[in-house]
């Protein structure tokens, strides 16, 4: 259950990196609420994760994952680059993140 709570945690962390972009440096207040509902929704539900994941894992899983997940966002919504070496550095990544989660115990 710690693993699917981190999951929706990072999924937290792309809507507050989102909510940043638009808060347009905090002068957007719509912009603004968003980024910091979704960074306290993503703090709180990390602290759960971490209840029971060593904090190691944890947080490089969940900044990791809202890493691939805000690059994911930006390349598929905000039209951001697609350059291979860009897809490389994020496939690294990920594969980081499939390797924690495989030497660590659920």
């Amino acid at each position: 259950m710690a693993w699917l709570i981190l999951l929706v945690a990072s999924a937290f962390e792309v809507v507050m990196a989102q909510g940043l972009k638009a808060s347009h440096g905090f002068t957007d207040v719509r912009g603004s609420v968003i980024a910091l509902l979704g960074a306290a929704a993503s703090m709180y539900l990390l602290a759960v994760a971490l209840r029971s994941l060593p904090v190691g894992t944890g947080y490089a899983v969940w900044t990791g994952l809202g890493a691939v997940g805000t690059a994911a966002f930006g390349m598929l919504v905000l039209g951001e680059s697609r350059d291979p070496m860009r897809l490389v550095a994020i496939g690294a990544i990920l594969a980081g993140v499939i390797g924690l989660k495989l030497v660590t115990p659920d």
